[in-house]
């Protein structure tokens, strides 16, 4: 291809408001994705928060052929998780939140189901998304993580990926089991409070560290959308002596 014909290429693609970049580890969330999969050669995923499966998904196109294990606790968005695993034998979901103890909570469902949460949402989080608003609320069964995994889970080489919009501390509290034994953990942290009672992100990179998990990546997540100011970012942790 001659270099008329790429600056060509390049300045009609660029008109659309896209880029054209080489892949990279720089540029391409899905190829580090790839990468640290084939260094952790996974037994199994357990996807907690996990919308309508679009995590899970994501890990079949990036090659993991194992159980995959999601929990989802809001009705809407379970049904669509339902429908979205239907065809796949080794993708298990349940319907149910998790915590640090087993009991009932109130889910407050967003206008906006990724902003759903069991924690009240404060103003920062309304001022940056208008459109994330508490619409009603849920009433949902909480368990401990290590309280319903099937006992194959504590043998395998696990990566634990938490989205439970400030949640995660809980969640991890009622996983010490788990977090002895999986290889890696994803967690979404906020920057600044977004929600009342949750953990910032120094405070969780500590408690990560002090299981034995080195920081691995970052990826920006949620964003004031009329400043640009980062407020959360994904948070991959790895427990590097066993690479």
């Amino acid at each position: 291809m001659t270099q008329l014909l790429k600056h060509s290429i390049r300045s009609a693609v660029e008109a659309t408001g896209h880029q054209i970049r080489r892949t990279s580890v720089y540029s391409s969330q899905e190829l580090r994705y790839r990468r640290l999969f084939s260094l952790l050669n996974l037994d199994i995923i357990l996807d907690v928060g996990a919308n309508a499966g679009q995590f899970a998904k994501l890990c079949r196109a990036l090659g993991h052929h194992g159980p995959i294990l999601s929990f989802e606790p809001s009705n809407t968005a379970y049904q669509k998780l339902l429908h979205a695993s239907a065809s796949d034998s080794l993708w298990t979901v349940a319907g149910i939140a998790l915590g640090a103890e087993s009991g009932e909570a109130q889910i407050n469902i967003s206008a906006d189901s990724f902003c759903s949460s069991i924690l009240p949402m404060l103003d920062s989080h309304l001022a940056a998304a208008p459109h994330s608003g508490y619409l009603h609320k849920e009433k949902v069964s909480i368990r401990r993580l290590d309280d319903v995994l099937p006992p194959a889970a504590f043998k395998s080489r696990a990566f634990l990926k938490l989205d439970v919009q400030g949640f995660e501390l809980q969640v991890l509290s009622g996983a010490p089991k788990l977090l002895s034994k999986a290889l890696a953990v994803q967690l979404e942290m906020s920057l600044i409070p977004l929600y009342q009672g949750e953990t910032l992100m120094p405070e969780m990179s500590a408690i990560m560290s002090s299981h034995g998990f080195q920081l691995w990546d970052l990826e920006p997540s949620f964003r004031d959308s009329a400043t640009g100011r980062l407020l959360q970012v994904d948070g991959i942790f790895v427990r590097t002596d066993n690479l």
